[in-house]
């Protein structure tokens, strides 16, 4: 469906939804969980058709040619593709996982809760370079969250041709972010119903809709044969183009527009089925005036020379296809875009040596799998994503090679064949080489690729890793990320198991990541100095990496070695930066494997790339322990000890980025009361902490100054403008006198507080406030009387505690009231621990977090 056809559906889908009717609820004994369609003909499942539907409707609203949706999983973190429309799934197993914290689209529409559209290649390699190293070829896609009920589910995506130097338009964005609003609400509606909106399997695949084609039509009429007379019924007018009445009920009338030999074909048909006098049907078929094909079967009865039925059925252009290619005189297969073959000539039967009643329906590289190389299924890649000619030469055999053309269209691939000589270079590597010790070639379908997400059969994507991981270790600024992206990007890439890294100090190596080991088993290794006889010493000391195909041979080659597996293969690589020694790193595999000699390059050119990555890592991370020193110098160091009241303070630093946050708290002694501070500095860096620091100071000497608490706020206010660091800043500021409870509080842009009532419950209070620090020498700053009880607790904090990417920030803080309403009577410090746990635990967390917590008794 294209253009504005297709734009007049989608408005039509998003009007009415993407649910459709009520699907039955999911059973036992119906099929597992989402994620695991059985794929038996049963109706899907209702997840699976909210999904489909919804993917479907998405990429129509668009003019697109491929699309679907991404889920959340049981794991934290990471999501996998659910639904895939329009596109073979064996080609795109790279995509088929997606964690959040990767630079690609996909993982910032689902991080940020906004919505990404990219118009062209240069749009995508700008903003997303890892996406086009896995997918180098020219497409457009947008990339919309997708979230109800205050919950994220996934994100929904969708490809469609490029439209260089211009912006996806306002019609486009408003059709698909109607659908993934719609999707969100169904997909709310089944998660309050019990069912789990997750996924974990393999993604279902989808047809989508032909493109826009004429209808096919169907008439009937009665020839009386002695009279010459036609009755016609509505689906024959249509046909003929008449209206009710229209029609002179002649013979001549029927056959006006057809050449004459058809007419004289049509009236032998009609004498002989007549004269046979055996109620027998013959056909015939005849190009129409508007030249599409048309069946006409002809009926007689028992009566010679009397009344013959006739039935009409317009063909559409397929046999029309099926003879043309026939006649061509090479091969010719017909594609759908989930790769299944739906047709193929004469000249392609004898070429693939397949006929076919075999073939129809079946997915190409199940029936060819020396189709399933690499390097070939990138060529069908290109072809299905970019809509451009693709030609390749592919070996079949030895001594045997076949040309292939792929033209690509919005319903499939015609495929052109022929015979073709040896290519002058053929790409490295065998279809379907085994390796030595009989294991198939690594991959499969737990992989992952470097892509960022998933990874490809065998040596898929071998092409693009070396440049991908490297997009992603330089966006790795700390050693903890580094590991964490070799972890999920390259280890499964390999169809490895197992990964550690060690890393050199004063001539020891030292653990510093694992993966897959059996627990406590790595360490032993650890601290190991470098005259050690140890696979993992002596690939940094040689200088090379070592393979061991199967664990007996790392046995022989390191006799008395401790292993941690019967069987598998290993692989060391050492890590060295610009010559000098990093440290080391190890892969392994649960079986016997060969490691090709491409394989080793690449495995060895990423080693290099690692320690590079590592090097810079710990050069930053020695930088961001000397900023948080500096950071916690501007921080008290301790809180006063009170006589009626207690307060405990929590500050945790953000985990993107090395620069200081501005985010502040403080507890001042003002005689019989106390006064409580808090703020937040826009922004991060050298500034932001000098201008916190130069805030705190003014505030505690303002109120050391017995000012009241309005002329403290407008005091600091006025000193910010006048210093004019061009940065503004949001506080609360509280004064409590422990005896009575008696409590006053200002407030300048900053969130409000929390009170915990001593009977119980947790509410958010409704302070009066101005505008920020530093914006207006003339603001004014009211102030709100309360008193606290005896036994509440009071929570002042900054907005880092309460936001989430992607979710409204009153659902935020509707967490913290909730977490705080549950505390109860729990002593002030583990109170404090439990409102920043979710917090500490993330991590990648954009901004830093303050926290303030106070409490009074009679």
């Amino acid at each position: 469906m294209r253009g504005d056809a297709a734009r007049e559906h989608a408005d039509c889908v998003t009007r009415h939804g993407v649910t459709g009717p009520p699907a039955p609820e999911r059973q036992p004994g119906l099929g597992g969980p989402p994620g695991a369609a059985t794929g038996d003909g049963r109706a899907p499942h209702e997840l699976d058709l909210v999904l489909s539907q919804a993917a479907v409707a998405a990429i129509e609203a668009v003019g697109g040619y491929a699309g679907g949706v991404y889920l959340r999983t049981p794991t934290e973190g990471l999501l996998r593709l659910a639904v895939l429309a329009g596109l073979p799934g064996r080609l795109f197993r790279p995509w088929w996982r997606m964690h959040v914290n990767r630079p690609f689209p996909v993982a910032e529409a689902y991080r940020l809760g906004r919505a990404v559209h990219l118009a062209d290649a240069e749009d995508s390699i700008r903003r997303f370079p890892q996406l086009m190293a896995g997918l180098p070829f020219p497409f457009g896609s947008l990339y919309v969250p997708v979230a109800g009920g205050g919950e994220r589910f996934g994100v929904l995506a969708v490809l469609r041709r490029a439209t260089p130097g211009r912006p996806v338009d306002d019609g486009d964005r408003h059709r698909i972010h109607s659908v993934a609003r719609r999707l969100g609400i169904a997909l709310g509606a089944l998660s309050r119903r019990g069912i789990r909106v997750e996924w974990g399997g393999e993604p279902l695949a989808v047809q989508l809709p032909a493109a826009l084609t004429p209808p096919v039509r169907t008439g009937r009429f009665t020839w009386n044969l002695g009279s010459g007379t036609v009755a016609v019924d509505a689906g024959m007018r249509a046909i003929l183009g008449v209206g009710a009445g229209e029609f002179p009920g002649t013979i001549d009338a029927l056959t006006e527009g057809l050449a004459r030999e058809d007419v004289l074909g049509l009236w032998a048909l009609a004498r002989r089925t007549a004269d046979s006098g055996r109620g027998i049907s013959r056909r015939i078929r005849l190009p129409g005036p508007d030249g599409r094909p048309y069946l006409v079967e002809l009926s007689g009865n028992e009566e010679p020379g009397g009344r013959l039925e006739g039935f009409v059925l317009d063909l559409g252009v397929a046999p029309i296809i099926a003879e043309l290619t026939d006649r061509v005189p090479r091969g010719v297969l017909s594609l759908d875009r989930l790769g299944r073959i739906v047709h193929l000539n004469q000249g392609a039967e004898t070429l693939l040596g397949r006929g076919r009643p075999e073939l129809a329906g079946r997915v190409l590289w199940d029936v060819f799998p020396w189709l399933g190389r690499p390097v070939y299924e990138e060529h069908f890649r290109a072809a299905l994503i970019s809509h451009a000619a693709v030609t390749f030469v592919a070996r079949r055999g030895p001594d045997d090679f076949l040309s292939f053309t792929l033209y690509p269209g919005h319903d499939g691939v015609t495929v052109s064949l022929l015979r073709s000589d040896e290519p002058a270079q053929e790409p490295p590597g065998l279809p379907g080489e085994m390796s030595a010790t009989g294991a198939p070639p690594p991959g499969g379908p737990a992989g992952t690729p470097i892509g960022g997400t998933g990874a490809p059969d065998g040596q898929a994507a071998a092409f693009y890793r070396p440049v991908a991981l490297a997009i992603a270790l330089t966006e790795a600024v700390t050693a903890r990320q580094v590991s964490r992206v070799v972890t999920e990007e390259l280890l499964p890439a390999f169809g490895g198991g197992q990964l550690a890294i060690y890393l050199l100090h004063e001539r020891h190596l030292f653990l510093a990541s694992e993966t897959g080991f059996p627990q406590g088993f790595l360490d032993r290794f650890d601290g190991v100095a470098l005259d050690a006889r140890l696979p993992g010493v002596e690939t940094l000391t040689l200088g090379r990496p070592l393979f061991f195909e199967s664990m007996d041979r790392l046995a022989a080659a390191y006799p008395g070695i401790p292993l941690d597996a019967a069987v598998g293969a290993r692989a060391f690589l050492p890590l060295l930066a610009s010559g000098r020694p990093v440290g080391s790193c190890i892969l392994g595999f649960d079986q016997p494997r060969s490691f090709s000699p491409e394989e080793r390059t690449v495995l060895t050119a990423l080693a290099g790339l690692i320690a590079q990555a590592l090097e810079r890592a710990q050069r930053y991370d020695s930088e961001a322990a000397l900023a948080r020193g500096l950071q916690d110098a501007l921080l008290p160091h301790r809180l006063p000890v009170l006589t009626k009241a207690a307060t405990v303070g929590r500050y945790l630093p953000g985990t993107q980025g090395m620069e200081v946050g501005g985010d502040w708290y403080d507890v001042v002694e003002t005689g019989d009361s106390i006064a409580l501070v808090i703020g937040d500095v826009q922004g991060h860096g050298v500034s932001a902490a000098a201008t916190m620091g130069q805030l705190r100071s003014a505030v505690r000497a303002f109120a050391l100054s017995g000012h009241d608490p309005q002329e403290v706020m407008s005091g600091t206010n006025r000193l910010l403008i006048d210093l004019d660091p061009g940065q503004f800043a949001s506080c609360c500021y509280v004064v409590v006198d422990p005896a009575t409870g008696l409590t006053q509080a200002v407030r300048a842009g900053h969130p409000q507080p929390l009170l915990h009532a001593p009977g119980g419950g947790a509410r958010v209070l409704d302070l009066e406030g101005g505008i920020v620090l530093g914006v207006d020498a003339g603001a004014d700053y009211p102030v709100t009387e309360l008193r606290l009880e005896s036994g509440a607790v009071l929570a002042l904090y900054t907005d880092g505690l309460v936001e989430r990417p992607g979710i409204d920030i009153d659902h935020g803080v509707e967490r913290v009231r909730a977490t705080l309403a549950a505390c109860g009577a729990s002593p002030l410090a583990e109170t404090a621990d439990r409102l920043i746990r979710e917090a500490r635990a993330a991590a990648d967390r954009a901004d830093d977090i303050a926290l303030l917590l106070a409490s009074r008794w009679d």
